[in-house]
């Protein structure tokens, strides 16, 4: 749930593994470990807001995959 919360530019690749937990193969295991091997070499990347600085962060997200 973490994976899925906090970091969605991975979401899509947790959420196939996830599928397979009841039967895993061996390319499902690899892939898992990938995604870990990513996410160890991306642990420092985040945002930095500076306190004195007042920003409005306005976000835009398209939900609409039928059409």
């Amino acid at each position: 749930m973490y994976l899925t919360a906090s970091r969605p530019n991975i979401i899509f690749s947790v959420c196939l593994c996830a599928r397979f937990q009841a039967k895993p193969k061996e390319s499902h295991y690899m892939a898992a470990n990938r995604i870990l091997k990513y996410l160890k070499g991306t642990i420092d990347v985040r945002l930095w807001y500076l306190s004195e600085v007042s920003l409005n962060l306005i976000g835009y997200s398209d939900l609409d995959f039928a059409a």
